[in-house]
Protein backbone atom coordinates (compact mmCIF):
# COMPACT_ATOMS: atom_id res chain seq x y z
CA UNK A 1 0.00 0.00 0.00
CA UNK A 2 0.93 3.48 -0.55
CA UNK A 3 1.54 5.43 2.36
CA UNK A 4 -0.30 8.40 3.29
CA UNK A 5 3.17 10.23 4.09
CA UNK A 6 4.12 9.44 0.47
CA UNK A 7 0.65 10.84 -1.27
CA UNK A 8 1.24 14.09 0.50
CA UNK A 9 5.10 14.34 -0.46
CA UNK A 10 4.12 13.77 -4.23
CA UNK A 11 1.58 16.65 -3.99
CA UNK A 12 4.02 19.08 -2.48
CA UNK A 13 6.14 18.37 -5.19
CA UNK A 14 3.47 19.45 -7.80
CA UNK A 15 2.94 22.53 -5.82
CA UNK A 16 6.82 23.17 -5.50
CA UNK A 17 7.33 23.05 -9.22
CA UNK A 18 4.49 25.08 -10.22
CA UNK A 19 5.51 27.74 -7.66
CA UNK A 20 9.14 27.43 -9.03
CA UNK A 21 8.16 27.75 -12.44
CA UNK A 22 6.00 30.70 -11.77
CA UNK A 23 9.30 32.17 -10.20
CA UNK A 24 11.15 31.58 -13.06
CA UNK A 25 8.50 33.69 -15.22
CA UNK A 26 9.01 36.64 -12.12
CA UNK A 27 12.68 36.74 -12.63
CA UNK A 28 12.69 37.34 -16.59
CA UNK A 29 10.37 39.77 -16.69
CA UNK A 30 12.64 41.50 -13.67
CA UNK A 31 15.66 40.94 -15.57
CA UNK A 32 14.02 42.13 -18.85
CA UNK A 33 13.28 45.49 -17.01
CA UNK A 34 16.94 45.76 -16.23
CA UNK A 35 18.22 45.65 -19.56
CA UNK A 36 16.10 48.11 -20.84
CA UNK A 37 17.40 50.50 -18.21
CA UNK A 38 20.56 49.96 -18.40
CA UNK A 39 23.37 51.41 -20.73
CA UNK A 40 24.88 48.19 -23.24
CA UNK A 41 27.91 47.87 -21.12
CA UNK A 42 25.82 46.26 -18.42
CA UNK A 43 23.28 44.38 -20.22
CA UNK A 44 25.57 41.13 -20.95
CA UNK A 45 25.34 39.77 -17.29
CA UNK A 46 21.12 39.95 -17.67
CA UNK A 47 20.83 38.81 -20.85
CA UNK A 48 23.10 35.50 -20.05
CA UNK A 49 20.77 35.31 -16.83
CA UNK A 50 17.34 35.31 -18.88
CA UNK A 51 18.92 32.55 -21.12
CA UNK A 52 19.68 30.67 -18.43
CA UNK A 53 16.23 31.23 -16.56
CA UNK A 54 14.30 30.06 -19.72
CA UNK A 55 16.32 26.97 -19.64
CA UNK A 56 15.90 26.39 -15.73
CA UNK A 57 11.87 26.53 -16.50
CA UNK A 58 12.35 24.18 -19.38
CA UNK A 59 14.08 21.83 -16.96
CA UNK A 60 10.70 22.43 -14.29
CA UNK A 61 8.34 21.83 -17.26
CA UNK A 62 10.16 18.86 -18.39
CA UNK A 63 10.14 17.14 -14.32
CA UNK A 64 6.48 18.32 -14.17
CA UNK A 65 5.75 16.13 -17.04
CA UNK A 66 7.70 12.93 -15.59
CA UNK A 67 6.22 13.52 -12.00
CA UNK A 68 2.62 13.40 -13.68
CA UNK A 69 4.27 10.39 -15.80
CA UNK A 70 5.27 8.32 -12.28
CA UNK A 71 2.33 9.70 -9.84
CA UNK A 72 -0.87 7.62 -9.20
CA UNK A 73 -2.72 10.42 -7.49
CA UNK A 74 -2.42 14.11 -7.88
CA UNK A 75 -3.27 17.40 -6.13
CA UNK A 76 -4.65 18.44 -9.11
CA UNK A 77 -6.50 17.19 -12.37
CA UNK A 78 -3.07 16.11 -14.49
CA UNK A 79 -4.83 18.19 -17.69
CA UNK A 80 -4.63 21.35 -15.17
CA UNK A 81 -1.36 20.68 -14.16
CA UNK A 82 0.54 20.22 -17.18
CA UNK A 83 -1.67 23.30 -18.51
CA UNK A 84 -0.62 25.56 -16.36
CA UNK A 85 2.93 24.25 -16.21
CA UNK A 86 2.95 25.02 -20.19
CA UNK A 87 1.62 28.45 -19.77
CA UNK A 88 3.82 29.45 -17.51
CA UNK A 89 6.96 28.30 -19.35
CA UNK A 90 5.86 30.39 -22.28
CA UNK A 91 6.27 33.62 -20.24
CA UNK A 92 10.68 33.71 -20.17
CA UNK A 93 10.15 31.55 -23.56
CA UNK A 94 8.55 34.83 -24.55
CA UNK A 95 10.56 37.09 -22.56
CA UNK A 96 13.77 35.57 -24.29
CA UNK A 97 12.41 36.28 -27.90
CA UNK A 98 12.05 39.92 -27.04
CA UNK A 99 16.03 39.87 -25.34
CA UNK A 100 16.87 38.29 -28.78
CA UNK A 101 15.46 40.89 -30.96
CA UNK A 102 17.08 43.89 -28.61
CA UNK A 103 20.34 42.10 -29.11
CA UNK A 104 20.38 42.41 -33.02
CA UNK A 105 18.33 45.49 -33.54
CA UNK A 106 20.28 48.54 -34.35
CA UNK A 107 21.27 51.24 -31.07
CA UNK A 108 19.61 53.84 -33.05
CA UNK A 109 16.14 52.33 -32.44
CA UNK A 110 14.57 53.73 -29.51
CA UNK A 111 13.52 51.27 -26.68
CA UNK A 112 12.54 53.82 -24.33
CA UNK A 113 8.98 53.18 -24.95
CA UNK A 114 9.38 49.46 -24.31
CA UNK A 115 9.91 50.41 -20.66
CA UNK A 116 5.87 50.87 -20.42
CA UNK A 117 4.89 47.76 -21.73
CA UNK A 118 7.28 46.07 -19.20
CA UNK A 119 6.23 47.72 -15.89
CA UNK A 120 2.90 45.77 -17.09
CA UNK A 121 4.37 42.79 -17.75
CA UNK A 122 6.18 42.80 -14.48
CA UNK A 123 2.59 43.99 -12.13
CA UNK A 124 1.01 40.84 -14.53
CA UNK A 125 3.60 37.93 -13.88
CA UNK A 126 3.80 39.57 -9.72
CA UNK A 127 -0.23 38.21 -9.55
CA UNK A 128 0.54 35.22 -11.39
CA UNK A 129 3.23 34.02 -9.14
CA UNK A 130 0.96 35.05 -6.55
CA UNK A 131 -1.95 33.07 -7.72
CA UNK A 132 0.31 29.95 -8.45
CA UNK A 133 1.28 30.31 -4.71
CA UNK A 134 -2.27 30.55 -3.65
CA UNK A 135 -3.16 27.06 -4.70
CA UNK A 136 -1.41 24.78 -2.04
CA UNK A 137 -3.18 26.86 0.41
CA UNK A 138 -6.52 25.52 -0.48
CA UNK A 139 -9.40 26.30 -3.26
CA UNK A 140 -10.75 29.43 -1.96
CA UNK A 141 -11.51 31.75 -4.79
CA UNK A 142 -11.51 34.77 -2.25
CA UNK A 143 -7.59 33.79 -2.06
CA UNK A 144 -6.87 35.07 -5.64
CA UNK A 145 -10.10 37.51 -6.96
CA UNK A 146 -7.89 40.47 -5.72
CA UNK A 147 -4.62 39.22 -7.81
CA UNK A 148 -6.77 38.38 -10.87
CA UNK A 149 -8.40 41.72 -10.72
CA UNK A 150 -4.96 43.40 -10.88
CA UNK A 151 -3.91 41.41 -13.74
CA UNK A 152 -6.64 41.87 -15.80
CA UNK A 153 -6.19 45.43 -15.02
CA UNK A 154 -2.57 44.98 -16.23
CA UNK A 155 -3.60 43.46 -19.46
CA UNK A 156 -6.05 45.99 -20.36
CA UNK A 157 -3.85 48.80 -19.60
CA UNK A 158 -1.12 46.86 -21.60
CA UNK A 159 -3.49 46.86 -24.50
CA UNK A 160 -3.83 50.94 -24.35
CA UNK A 161 -0.56 51.04 -23.93
CA UNK A 162 -0.14 48.98 -27.21
CA UNK A 163 -2.56 51.19 -29.45
CA UNK A 164 -0.77 54.40 -28.14
CA UNK A 165 2.90 53.37 -29.42
CA UNK A 166 1.31 52.09 -32.62
CA UNK A 167 -0.15 55.45 -32.95
CA UNK A 168 3.33 56.97 -32.58
CA UNK A 169 4.76 54.76 -35.00
CA UNK A 170 2.14 55.73 -37.27
CA UNK A 171 2.73 59.56 -36.58
CA UNK A 172 6.50 59.40 -35.62
CA UNK A 173 9.59 60.42 -37.03
CA UNK A 174 10.51 56.64 -38.07
CA UNK A 175 12.33 54.96 -41.19
CA UNK A 176 10.49 51.96 -42.58
CA UNK A 177 13.20 49.58 -40.82
CA UNK A 178 12.72 51.56 -37.65
CA UNK A 179 8.93 50.52 -37.78
CA UNK A 180 9.29 47.29 -38.45
CA UNK A 181 11.46 46.51 -35.73
CA UNK A 182 9.46 48.29 -32.89
CA UNK A 183 6.31 46.82 -33.95
CA UNK A 184 7.71 43.27 -33.99
CA UNK A 185 9.43 44.33 -30.27
CA UNK A 186 5.81 46.07 -29.46
CA UNK A 187 3.97 42.51 -30.16
CA UNK A 188 6.51 40.38 -28.38
CA UNK A 189 5.49 42.18 -25.32
CA UNK A 190 2.16 42.34 -25.27
CA UNK A 191 2.62 38.28 -26.19
CA UNK A 192 4.35 38.10 -23.15
CA UNK A 193 1.41 39.96 -20.79
CA UNK A 194 -1.06 37.94 -22.64
CA UNK A 195 1.01 34.80 -21.44
CA UNK A 196 1.13 35.75 -17.80
CA UNK A 197 -2.92 36.61 -18.48
CA UNK A 198 -3.50 32.96 -19.29
CA UNK A 199 -1.14 31.47 -16.50
CA UNK A 200 -3.80 33.69 -14.57
CA UNK A 201 -6.57 32.60 -16.49
CA UNK A 202 -5.43 28.67 -15.65
CA UNK A 203 -5.41 29.21 -12.23
CA UNK A 204 -8.27 30.88 -11.70
CA UNK A 205 -10.33 28.30 -13.52
CA UNK A 206 -8.64 25.83 -11.01
CA UNK A 207 -9.94 27.47 -8.28
CA UNK A 208 -13.38 27.48 -9.64
CA UNK A 209 -13.59 23.94 -10.20
CA UNK A 210 -12.50 22.91 -7.41
CA UNK A 211 -14.39 25.69 -4.78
Amino acid sequence: MISLKKLLGKEEKFYDLLEASAEEAKMAAGLLAKILAQSDSGQASNIHDIVQTRRKDKRITQQITEELCKTFVTPLEREDIEALSVALYRIPKTVEKIVERLTICPARVPRESLQRQVVLLEDAVEQVNFMVRQLRKGTQINRITDAQSRLQFAEGEADKVMLSLVKDLYNGPYDAKEVVILMELYDLVEAAVDRARDAGQIVFQIMLKYS
